[in-house]
């Protein structure tokens, strides 16, 4: 027999005897790898954009406009819009022209809601009304009734005239852009096939009549003539009719539902974010795991080398070993992954992170990818981990078994001063950075500081228990006497508990107070921004602006404004922001009451900020040199290029800025044309609450708030806008999670180890009882360790990220602190006293002389 073959079959031979070490090893490599495949089911989501059309479904091919800003500093790179790009309406003509197609149909969206009772059903589908002809593109039939041929007739889809007890003939309540109005149901149609949201069909007259954007068409569906192909004929229209968007199969989605393009680059960030932070995460938490089940072997491998073994045989043998579990692992962590992947995506669509509409794509590409990387970093793990054992003399070996060494070799502690230098200059480097980037920078902090109390881990528990012990000895009693002697001569094992303890923690508070810091900083810029003593709020589309002179006529009313919020860039001269556009606020002009502004204005005057005109953050304008009077362009939400002169500077936060612009300006670029809010300022906040409560009473779907409705309403935006933040916040828990499996893993294997240890204790004159306190103090020295180095760790994030938000103490909740505090201690005294009473099992006598240390 070969000694390949021997190796081998030893190898495989020997991992019935090492039951706990190959189950901590195989459940450190089948989690890490059900992460690695959940981040590519991620990664392929955001390229994929697999978002299957529902109304849109019957039409072939759909044509939209401009996909999303063309970045004139990165030709390649198209960021999607924030809002819906329209077409004007003689593109219908020009699609309609060109050779193969059957029939153009134009499709207008507008706001609109059933009332029940007078109010809409919460989280009801706004968008929703269309002109009938687009009926055609979901394949809509007429069930009953006729279709809607005079103004005041409506089409109901039969899914919503069921679920109300609605039929041709009836009439019904719709708020239309905001505005209640009574339409008689002339028929019901039901869709080609299941669709999620309601649609209401107009007759043209109304259609036209309630546009938003009078002139376009939101989108156009194309049937093409019989016997053309659908891909063919995309190609001709984007050749014959440029600068539109033309999608075919599930690409179609993103045309129907807004916000689907917009998800790609968040969702490749956050999978390239996460993939790194899990690669790194996963080679620290297997390298923990396997070089202390190679380290507990150090005796047997130096026996083996003793009877003749060549150190290339031991080498094999572990690597063998481990990879015959990592094998196994790896395969069970594809089931893992797929459960995962989906997990976390359907959490994120039920709490509005991704559109729902957004299909989770995981198919044999993202499986490889994430086994392949699994196996290569268990793999390199199992060669270094192996290297020392099978190099190391048989003689110093068995001495190094017996009483391990606490200091690390010149590489690691190099390794770790670099580790540590980084962690101080990515900390430094996030001061100096605008809070809405800091994150991205600081972030790597947390990982860089965990490697180095990896590497030097040993190191760092000798020194606490030499510094601490008779701290430790005084505060829990005669029993910890033995613990801390434990603690200092097992440094090494140790070491290995406390990495994963480290990095669960560091990454728990540095992921989650980061984003609470951010986030408390951004609501508070944007807030700051404004004043208001009564905040209006419409859930049924918006105001009108017949509602907008009523606010302003009620009686303490001074000063009143319609607020549209949005995003875009400044075009000429170029901001250079990249897929990261500017906040847009749209505010009525200033008037003799004064204006809802809050921020002060450093030169020109908000009185002329009316018509095309802007007012720009003093230090984006000190940037780009631009002065008050320049004539700018600017790319707004819908794709629009506007010219645009400077009327005034304003002293806006640096890190949350935000551009103004007329209110009407920024309305007519958004998807549903009218405000969704209106701020209001008078002499007594009560009263004009109180009075604007009695005009909006019969409003649909309007509700009077005081000023916090404006920051809460904020913090809602915000916390649609931050999906990477949010998801990596909610994924720490992952994280930690993973690495708390790791520190249960290396604690279990540790304890088992000293089983013969534990059996001489007992014949000694030790009970259980005191066997178990000893290891309580040991885990509890252990625990506080690794608590007190994550949190230093993760003050290397949420120091700096408070302090560019000009804060000095972090925001957050207290609860978060303790939480990550008891668990760290629910994770180490359980696993503990499992892991004991397994190893006192047996009767003193029997345990020594069982193998082991």
């Amino acid at each position: 027999m070969s000694s390949r073959r021997v190796v081998l079959a030893l190898a495989l031979s020997s991992l019935r005897y090492r039951a706990a070490a190959s189950l901590a090893s195989f459940i450190a490599i089948f989690v890490g790898c059900g992460l690695l495949i959940a981040c590519a089911g991620l990664f392929e989501t955001a390229i994929v954009l697999k978002a299957a059309p529902e109304r849109l479904s019957a039409a072939p091919l759909v044509v939209g406009g401009s996909a999303g800003f063309k970045l004139p500093d990165e030709e390649s790179q198209v960021v999607p819009y924030a809002e819906r790009a329209v077409l004007p309406e003689d593109q219908v003509a020009k699609i309609s022209a060109v050779q193969g197609v059957g029939q153009a149909v134009p499709d207008v969206s507008f706001a609109t809601v059933l009332l029940h009772d007078g109010a809409p059903e919460p989280g009801a589908s706004v968008l929703s009304g269309h002109g009938w002809d687009s009926a055609s593109l979901g394949g809509y039939k007429l069930t009953e009734g006729a279709a809607p041929n005079t103004p005041g007739q409506v089409v109901l889809d039969a899914a919503t005239a069921s679920a109300a007890g609605l039929h041709a003939g009836s009439a019904v309540d719709l708020a239309v852009n905001g505005q209640r109005q009574s339409f008689q149901i002339s028929g019901v149609a039901q869709p080609s096939q299941a669709v999620r949201a309601p649609a209401f069909f107009f007759s043209v007259a109304d259609t036209q009549r309630f546009n938003p954007h009078p002139g376009t068409v939101g989108l156009v569906g194309v049937f093409p003539a019989d016997g053309i192909d659908a891909t063919e004929l995309a190609g001709k229209i984007s050749e014959q009719v440029p600068a539109l968007t033309v999608l075919t199969g599930d690409d179609r989605g993103s045309a129907e539902f807004v916000g689907v393009s917009g998800s790609q680059l968040p969702l490749i960030l956050l999978a390239a974010i996460f993939g790194g932070m899990v690669l790194v995460v996963m080679a620290l938490v297997v390298s923990a795991t396997i070089s202390l089940t190679v380290r507990q072997r150090q005796q047997e491998l130096a026996l083996l080398r003793a009877t003749g073994a060549t150190p290339k045989q031991v080498h094999r043998m572990v690597v063998m070993e481990t990879m015959a579990v990592g094998a196994l692992a790896a395969v069970c962590g594809a089931f893992l992954g797929s459960l995962l992947g989906n997990w976390i995506f359907s959490t994120s669509g039920s709490l509005g992170i991704v559109p729902d509409e957004l299909a989770f794509t995981q198919d044999i590409i993202a499986f490889a990818a994430g086994i392949v990387v699994t196996l290569a970093i268990t793999f390199g793990a199992a060669w270094f981990a192996a290297l020392a054992a099978a190099r190391a003399r048989p003689i110093q070996a068995l001495a190094e078994a017996a009483i391990p060494g606490a200091k690390v070799n010149a590489v690691r502690r190099m390794g770790a001063l670099i580790c540590g230098a980084a962690t101080v200059l990515l900390a430094s480097t996030t001061i100096f950075m605008p809070a809405d980037s800091a994150a991205a920078i600081g972030g790597p902090a947390l990982l860089t500081g965990a490697i180095g109390v990896a590497l030097l881990g040993p190191e760092i528990i000798a020194w606490v228990v030499d510094r601490f012990g008779p701290f430790v000895r005084r505060v829990a009693g005669r029993d910890a006497t033995l613990a801390v002697i434990n603690t200092r001569a097992r440094a090494v094992a140790f070491a290995a508990v406390l990495t994963p303890i480290t990095l669960a923690s560091a990454v728990a508070l540095g992921n989650v107070y980061s984003e609470t810091t951010a986030q408390k900083a951004q609501v508070n810029a944007y807030a700051g921004q404004l004043q208001a003593d009564a905040v209006l709020t419409s859930t049924a589309g918006g105001f009108s602006p017949d509602q907008l002179a009523q606010i302003r006529s009620t009686q303490g009313v001074s000063t009143s404004s319609p607020l549209v919020t949005s995003s875009g860039w400044i075009e000429d001269p170029y901001d250079g922001n990249g897929s990261d556009p500017l906040r847009l606020l749209g505010v009525a002009p200033q008037d003799q009451g004064g204006t809802v502004l809050s921020t002060e204005v450093t030169e020109g005057s908000l009185t002329a900020l009316r018509g095309d005109s802007v007012a720009l953050p003093a230090s984006v304008a000190d940037s780009l040199e631009i002065k008050v009077g320049a004539k700018i362009k600017m790319r707004l939400g819908d794709g629009a290029q506007v010219p645009v002169t400077v009327v005034a500077l304003l002293d806006s936060p640096s890190s949350y800025a935000s551009m103004v612009l007329p209110a009407d300006l920024l309305a007519a670029h958004t998807t549903s044309g009218l405000a969704s809010q209106v701020l209001v300022r008078g002499g007594d906040a009560s009263a004009i609450v109180s009075a604007l409560s009695d005009r909006t009473k019969d409003w649909p779907g309007v509700t009077v708030g005081d000023d916090s409705t404006l920051a809460a309403s904020f913090q809602a935006s915000a916390d649609v806008e931050a999906l990477i933040n949010y998801l990596l916040a909610v994924l720490a828990i992952a994280y930690a999670a993973y690495a708390a499996i790791a520190a249960v893993n290396t604690l279990s294997v540790a304890v088992l180890a000293r089983r013969r240890e534990f059996g001489a204790q007992r014949l000694a004159g030790a009970d259980r009882g005191q066997v178990k306190r000893m290891l309580f103090v040991e885990g509890g020295i252990v625990a506080v360790t690794g608590l007190v180095l994550g949190i230093v760790i993760s003050l290397f994030t949420v120091v700096p990220m408070a302090l560019t938000t000009g804060e000095i103490i972090p925001s957050g909740p207290v609860w978060v602190f303790l939480a990550v505090v008891l668990a760290i201690f629910l994770i180490v005294w359980p696993a503990t006293a499992l892991s004991a009473r397994l190893a006192m099992r047996r009767n003193a006598v029997e345990a020594v002389k069982m193998p082991g240390q």
